[in-house]
């Protein structure tokens, strides 16, 4: 590592889902040298075909690597992953670089950055935007949280993965910003749903109302890029029977983090919390595995 700036590294990557096989897969492009651990033996068959080394656990994916990416479900794993007797923490060499991009809650975050910081290590939270297509393309967005010196020294590494690398603050900022961005985005879609419904029945046309709310004050993401019926915006999941994309378990999941986080610092959030109980409402329906935006099914009155 040379002033901040890493160029060919060792890499352990944990975690190898949806959005964990394609991150690999773009750093082996990249000319790193990954060591690949999963639960799934499915899963850790594609990081090989993708030019990766299997590892036998994630201590030994962490062992002896520059620099350790997590890609996980939940804060749980992390904390385990990382905190547990013989995990990443205990087996990373020192010098080493942790990079957690799992979206987790703010806590475990912090609580692990501080293990890390603790043990002589750095570490950045980076969980990501930009869904599976941005992890194939590397055009994901990081919301990044930790000290100056490790975010640039993890900057180069991210970039490999995506097209944007935002500093939030400090650890735990990361999750913050990408918590409170996806309330966003869940509320936003939601109003956008309703008001092609509310038209639907009103007699408007789907593509007047696109028309006229772009280039009016409805103007938002999920209108002008993520639009929820078919139509308007032809690279949209509506226009694919709105296979994800980012799904509405996803979705269900940050927002749920997102009311965790309000409750737990006395946030008033009463739209992100209507948020949630739709987006678990359409889940329960079975519709968990759709796109986050086919929830305008629901709001039609569709099964």
């Amino acid at each position: 590592m040379s002033g901040g700036r890493l160029t060919m590294a060792t890499i352990g990557f944990i975690g190898l889902g949806n959005m964990g096989g394609p991150m690999l897969a773009n750093l082996v492009k990249a000319g790193h040298t990954l060591r690949a651990f999963d639960l799934s033996d499915e899963a850790l068959a594609r990081a090989e075909a993708a030019g990766a080394t299997r590892a036998d656990s994630a201590a030994a994916a962490a062992a002896g690597a520059d620099v350790v990416i997590t890609m996980l479900p939940a804060g749980q794993h992390v904390r385990a992953v990382y905190m547990d007797e013989g995990g990443v923490i205990s087996a990373a060499r020192a010098g080493a670089l942790l990079i957690d991009c799992s979206t987790i809650d703010v806590d475990s975050a912090r609580a692990v950055a501080a293990a890390a910081h603790d043990a002589g290590l750095m570490m950045v939270d980076a969980p990501v935007s930009g869904g599976v297509g941005g992890a194939e393309a590397g055009t994901l967005t990081f919301m990044v949280g930790g000290p100056d010196a490790a975010v640039e020294a993890a900057r180069p590494i991210l970039e490999c993965m995506g097209k944007a690398v935002v500093h939030a603050g400090g650890s735990g900022n990361g999750q913050a910003a990408k918590i409170c961005n996806n309330m966003m985005l869940g509320i936003q879609m939601l109003s956008v749903c309703e008001a092609f419904m509310l038209a639907k029945r009103l007699g408007l046309d789907a593509q007047k109302l696109f028309d006229v709310s772009s280039k009016a004050s409805g103007q938002c993401w999920s209108l002008t890029t993520y639009c929820p019926v078919p139509g308007p915006v032809p690279t949209s999941p509506a226009n694919r029977d709105h296979a994800p994309g980012f799904t509405a378990a996803m979705m269900l999941k940050d927002l749920k983090l997102a009311q965790q986080a309000a409750a737990d610092r006395d946030a008033a959030t009463p739209l992100g919390a209507a948020a949630e109980g739709l987006y678990a409402l359409f889940c329960n329906q079975g519709h968990g595995g759709l796109d986050f935006s086919g929830i305008v099914r629901m709001i039609d009155g569709q099964r």
